[in-house]
């Protein structure tokens, strides 16, 4: 970012009147501007004084305008917006996956084009934002909403920085519990639509005859009971970010109205004429495995594939166990805050929830907590945890050396037990648990993704996150 506290842009354009065009309207909207007409330009451009956002043709002289991504930092550079007169669908997602913060085709939107940059403006500390939530991992094991500072969670939070600044549409896939809809706030918190709303639909939890209205909403009269006009989530999402949840739940027909909007920015509410402009981010969610989703036809491929612009995959509790502790301790301080009382965990009772395999992910972490918190007396021991923890729970016996099953167990159980207390004994190292095991690492990985599908398809909870 520059030292000034006036945003800097650069344009850069091979064609003059475009280029001085577009100079003359990010001036006008409160930038100082550099031009250029080459990469060669550009790159010179970018030396002289680091900028806040670049406009940057796709196609110059002496090369193409995705090449000067390869110049910046990803999490702490400028907000690049692409434009070009030769628009492909592969282009744009190839774009916003590189961390292009838009994609603009000519002749650009004026009224597109000012909103982005008061965007950039407004939101001028978001690179230094992210680079100090980053540094927060190791003090305090958090990055803004999420909680955990295990490998599995450095990736995601990765993930998040690079897409979170773009535009890009993205789909957030994990067994329930997981905590989806946390991330997809997270992306909206580092967002340049931040100071702009942020709307969750549970696609799973509105019967189809309402969703549409729901989404799109309705003029009144438009059927019995539309006794007003009502605004849906589109509309009320405007400038910032809509989160859909359990988007293989929604209708085959709804999908298709929705890769209508995805495409165009345009729709109708029911029963109405009006043609309906809005700018809003699309984040989806499912905790379903989307191809077998799509190759079912719970999920159109056409949509399926505009929404995967970018993929975050969750990881379940059970492959990030090391982050038990920090995520114990951050619910119990919740509940601590609530009740106005503090009761410690012993260490016995820690060790117990970190050998334990969660099948309902974060979210039954988060409810044994509160749970034992109302059953311990001075601090919540062994004793104050649910059954099903201490003494039923896929590894209970497990400490640290040795696993204990009860007589008469199925040898499926034994080996699934042995596996997964071998796997948290190695802390993850599924090849060392491989070699110790004495089995290849295709069969270890064909074991966890069973286990995996089991523990998933116990869950029916609709507000999954």
């Amino acid at each position: 970012m520059p030292a000034s506290s006036t945003p800097h842009a650069i344009v850069i354009d091979d064609h003059t009147g475009t280029r001085e065009a577009l100079a003359a309207l990010v001036a006008r909207e409160g930038f100082t501007v550099t031009e250029g007409d080459s990469l060669k330009g550009a790159r010179r451009a970018l030396r002289e004084q680091p900028p806040d956002v670049i406009l940057l043709d796709l196609n110059l002289p002496d090369g193409t305008g995705m090449s000067v991504l390869d110049d910046l930092e990803s999490v702490r550079g400028p907000a690049v917006i692409l434009v070009t007169g030769h628009a492909s669908l592969q282009t744009a997602v190839e774009a916003l996956r590189r961390g292009v913060t838009d994609y603009l085709t000519k002749p650009v939107d004026t009224t597109r084009l000012k909103a982005i940059l008061a965007d950039v403006a407004r939101t001028g500390g978001l690179a230094a934002e992210i680079t100090q939530w980053h540094r927060q991992i190791e003090e305090s094991g958090r990055f803004g909403r999420l909680v955990g500072a295990s490998p599995a969670m450095q990736q995601i939070y990765n993930l998040v920085s690079r897409v979170a600044p773009s535009s890009a549409t993205v789909i957030i896939t994990g067994d329930s519990g997981t905590g989806k809809e946390v991330v997809a706030r997270t992306i909206h918190d580092l967002s340049r639509r931040r100071h702009g709303p942020f709307e969750a639909v549970n696609c799973g939890a509105i019967t189809p005859t309402l969703m549409e209205s729901e989404l799109f909403g309705h003029e009144r009269g438009s059927f019995t009971g539309a006794d007003r006009r009502h605004k849906g989530v589109f509309e009320r999402a405007s400038r910032g970010t809509l989160f859909l949840d359990e988007i293989t739940e929604m209708p085959a027909e709804l999908q298709v109205k929705l890769l209508r909007v995805l495409e165009s920015g345009t729709f109708t509410r029911v029963g109405g004429e009006q043609t309906i402009e809005v700018d809003v981010r699309v984040l989806a969610a499912t905790n379903r495995k989307v191809e077998e989703a799509v190759a079912k036809g719970r999920l159109r491929d056409d949509l399926y594939y505009r929404l995967k612009v970018f993929q975050i995959n969750l990881p379940s509790l059970r492959d990030r166990l090391d982050d038990v502790e920090l995520l114990a301790g951050f619910f119990l301080d919740e509940v601590e805050r609530t009740e106005g009382r503090r009761k410690p965990v012993t260490a016995e009772a820690l060790d117990v929830l970190r050998n334990y395999s969660w099948p309902g992910n974060v979210r039954e972490l988060r409810n044994v907590v509160h749970s034992s918190y109302i059953l311990a007396n001075e601090v919540i021991d062994v004793d104050a945890l649910p059954a099903e923890v201490r003494r039923l729970g896929p590894d209970a016996g497990f400490d640290g050396s040795s696993v204990t099953v009860p007589v008469g167990a199925p040898m499926s159980e034994v080996e699934r037990r042995l596996i997964l207390a071998t796997l948290n004994h190695y802390q993850g190292n599924k090849t060392k648990t491989a070699d110790v095991l004495g089995i290849s690492l295709k069969t270890l990985y064909n074991r966890l993704n069973s286990y995996q599908g089991r523990s998933s398809s116990g869950s029916s909870d609709p507000s999954a996150a």
